[in-house]
């Protein structure tokens, strides 16, 4: 059974749908999404975010430009690796696009290499996965409109993908995550006492896995939970302090840093991106790992 993020969710011309994947694949997905844009142009800001493998099914050329500085455009069907800052992308429209979020075991299962190598990347995703395969999806995507036969569709590509499951990994992730959601600002020592491991294998396998080392998923899960809490109108600019940040310059820069915007845009004037991408998340609050639902 699919639960969507409560319905379909617009902004003007701008629409944007999630769903939960099914129990057996909620370890290697976050969510699925549905969006369209009926514009001539799109141009906006994604915040730092998990990997993705999305399927561009409109004519229109996309551009993302990552917080190092580079533009890469991307193929109809591409893997985003994770990112460590906000990404901002430009399209012609009209845009239609289904796409799903990569956990780290997600990750590891479908794709298998170092995701540091590929943070603030697009990939090609026909090599990976095979042309036919991909172009035999797109075309069922674009047959089946509606969020729910289409991650029907999704849902059979990603148990066809996961070839490489390891549960030492499994094990692995399961603690870095519990640890990144049990506190706004994680102790380095909890992590080393729960894994039994040194902090330099934690490293390698945080930068294998998750295309970052601990402290900085910890100081960018930290930043997107502040995000989300001010702009839910949960905390205001002061009371986000209290997230484990030094003080309030901190936390504007740290927010900053990771959704490209300051918190009082995040409160004000959020992009239409960030502003659905939020609101949705939120929505599933109980259904899906805080670590999802809270970022």
């Amino acid at each position: 059974m699919i639960a969507t993020g409560q319905g379909c969710r617009s902004v003007g011309s701008i629409e944007l749908d999630y769903a939960v994947p099914s129990a057996d694949l909620a370890e290697y997905i976050t969510l699925f999404y549905d969006f369209s844009a009926d514009v001539p142009m799109l141009e906006d800001v994604e915040r730092a975010d998990y990997a993705q493998l999305r399927f561009h099914l409109s004519p229109g050329q996309a551009v993302y430009a990552f917080p190092d500085g580079s533009a890469q455009e991307a193929p109809d069907a591409h893997v985003l690796g994770p990112t460590s800052g906000p990404r901002s992308v430009r399209v012609a429209g009209p845009v239609a696009v289904f796409g799903m979020g990569l956990t780290a075991a997600g990750w590891s299962a479908m794709i298998g290499a170092d995701a540091s190598t590929m943070l603030n990347r697009v990939i090609d995703a026909a090599p990976l996965f095979g042309a036919a395969r991909l172009q035999g999806v797109a075309d069922a995507l674009r047959e089946s409109p509606g969020v729910g036969p289409r991650v029907g569709i999704c849902e059979a590509l990603v148990r066809d993908l996961l070839h490489n499951v390891d549960p030492h990994y499994a094990d692995f992730i399961r603690h870095v995550d519990a640890w990144l959601a049990g506190s706004p600002s994680p102790e380095m020592e909890c992590l080393i006492a729960a894994t039994g491991l040194s902090r330099r294998q934690i490293e390698r396998k945080c930068n294998i896995l998750y295309g970052a080392p601990p402290k900085v998923l910890a100081r960018k899960y930290r930043a997107l939970r502040a995000a989300v809490a001010m702009r839910g109108g949960e905390e205001g600019i002061a009371d986000a302090v209290d997230r484990g940040f030094y003080d309030q310059s901190h936390m504007i820069r740290e927010v900053k840093h990771f959704t490209g915007l300051t918190p009082r845009q995040i409160r004000a004037e959020p992009g239409l991106l960030s502003q659905l991408t939020i609101s949705h998340r939120s929505a599933l609050g109980g259904v899906v790992s805080p670590l999802i639902s809270d970022t």
